[in-house]
């Protein structure tokens, strides 16, 4: 409603809550009342930085605090879905970085509880807020490239996270690859019914120890009959490579790396780009802030959201698929 300002509490002040805290912090309806953390000095220094006016240890002191009318979870994923189930008992709008679970049975939970306690519940896909990816989905559903026959995603990181972190990650295709098959079934607007995945360790013997791969490739084949590849890697030496490739009966629609500036330098020796971004905080800095833009609009009115559980559950559900091919060097049916 006009002159409404939707109140946010904000559980876990890492990395991608503070990027969130200071995009809710720009919007002119919204403002972050309250920080959960048990990092209770990171909470304090958010809290002084962002002029939020209090933090509490305990996350449940959050969800039910009568000025927090939207939650916003950014903690560990082994603490998503008890939050989530808990913040739609309390009545509260939620959004909720991936994945929800790494468990479908626990996933089913929460979606069940959304359900029944009609909670808004947003999953953090920021790659669908991206004005590069929302052209090519435009594409495809206006009809510019005709029937669509092929998609090709490529995804890589310019360098592997920790491998502490990756050994309770989930794994590549759930923890990184899970933005590509959401990608995926946006863009094409069709489900994915079958996957075929071949990965391995090319980058770091000790990914493999920790047991997870860094290379991978996946074949999609999607039931309204396109057919579709994941190109996945932990290290592009080059960069943050983040490009899609959609081709039709009309004609293809192809996106291309960002980089700091789009300048091409041609003299008498080379013809000269700079690298892409190398941060994916930096690739997609307009896309986390139309997301929350867009959350915040949906809190306000009431609407469903963009992408929701069910949304998050299907990835999930892909990228486990995914997985589960890989081991069994066997296509596997959704």
């Amino acid at each position: 409603m006009p002159g409404e300002v939707l109140r946010v509490g904000v559980i876990g002040v890492g990395r991608i809550g503070r990027v969130h805290i200071e995009t809710i912090q720009s919007i002119k309806n919204a403002v972050v009342t309250m920080v959960a953390d048990i990092w209770e000095e990171g909470a304090r220094q958010v809290c002084e930085q962002y002029g939020i006016p209090k933090y509490v240890k305990d996350y449940k002191d959050l969800i039910a605090a009568a000025d927090v009318d939207a939650v916003l979870i950014c903690s560990p994923t082994d603490q998503h879905a008890s939050q989530i189930i808990e913040a739609s008992r309390a009545g509260k709008t939620i959004f909720c970085e991936k994945p929800i679970s790494l468990n479908l049975e626990i996933i089913d939970e929460v979606c069940n509880v959304v359900e029944e306690t009609g909670a808004l519940c947003m999953v953090a896909f920021q790659r669908r807020f991206d004005p590069t990816f929302r052209r090519l989905q435009a594409a495809v559903t206006k009809g510019e490239i005709g029937d669509v026959h092929m998609i090709a995603i490529t995804s890589r990181d310019p360098g592997p996270p920790p491998v502490a972190y990756i050994a309770q990650s989930g794994g590549l295709h759930c923890d990184m690859a899970i933005h590509d098959f959401d990608m995926a079934r946006f863009i094409t607007g069709s489900d994915i019914v079958e996957v075929f995945t071949k990965g391995d360790c090319k980058i770091d013997p000790a990914i493999a120890e920790a047991g997870d791969i860094d290379t991978s490739l996946v074949v999609l084949k999607f039931a309204n009959g396109v057919i579709g590849t994941i190109s996945n890697s932990r290290k592009a030496t080059y960069g943050y490579d983040q490009r899609v490739e959609v081709f039709g009966s009309k004609g293809m629609i192809q996106s291309e790396n960002l980089r700091p500036n789009m300048c091409t330098l041609a003299t008498a020796e080379s013809v000269h780009q700079d690298l892409p971004f190398n941060f994916f905080m930096d690739r997609y800095t307009e896309a986390y802030k139309v997301e929350m833009e867009e959350f915040v609009k949906c809190a306000l009115a009431g609407s469903k959201p963009p992408c929701g559980v069910a949304e998050g559950r299907a990835a999930t559900k892909v990228a486990m698929a995914a997985a589960a091919s890989m081991k069994s060097n066997a296509p596997v049916a959704l």
